[in-house]
């Protein structure tokens, strides 16, 4: 069963997808609320067209949902907030922490983060580095169809724009892995 702030961080994603799916970043609606968030978590808008915002969007509906700056590790880059949640996960604290996709089943408000351009870095990595290029989607929905589990997921600056996913998952619930831009790391929302 889902937390009152994890449903809450799904609205969010939700409603902001529901907002702009059909708009590009390059528009002057959705650039200006691309502005907005990123100024809204601490940091200086330069562009929508030239700068990813992909992670001020995660960051954003986080923080829009009522996680502070101590809890979540607001970030441009997906790479910042998932480093220091498998800390968490490792010392045993805070309220995100991040787990290798095979320990931890997503659930609506977790986030999902996976490689982009080709890369490859694992669970390993992330624990590691702070900075190297990823993307991350917030879990708004998990069900089954007729291909079996998944997890509906909303994402900012997809197709230049915020978009809905499918993360496929296996018969047990966990994330099916897959070889183009693979999965890396499961943040699991324990507010």
């Amino acid at each position: 069963m889902a937390t009152a702030f994890a449903t809450k961080l799904a609205s969010v994603a939700l409603e902001q997808h529901s907002k702009f799916q059909f708009t590009n970043e390059a528009d002057p609606l959705l650039c200006s609320q691309i502005k907005k968030w990123t100024k809204d978590i601490g940091f200086p808008f330069s562009s929508c067209t030239k700068v990813a915002w992909s992670a001020v969007f995660i960051s954003w509906c986080v923080k829009q949902a009522g996680a502070t700056k101590q809890e979540f590790k607001f970030a441009m880059s997906h790479s910042v907030f998932v480093n220091q949640a498998i800390k968490n996960a490792k010392n045993g604290t805070g309220v995100f922490q991040g787990f290798e996709i095979t320990a931890r089943k997503p659930e609506v408000g977790d986030i999902i983060q996976n490689n982009r351009r080709n890369n490859t870095f694992d669970f390993a990595f992330a624990a590691t580095h702070s900075k190297y290029e990823s993307h991350s989607v917030i879990v708004v929905e998990v069900g089954q169809d007729s291909e079996g589990g998944f997890a509906f997921c909303v994402g900012g600056n997809e197709s230049d724009s915020v978009r809905r996913s499918v993360v496929r998952l296996d018969a047990q619930g966990f994330i099916k892995q897959r070889q183009g831009n693979p999965f890396i790391c499961v943040i699991k929302d324990l507010k």
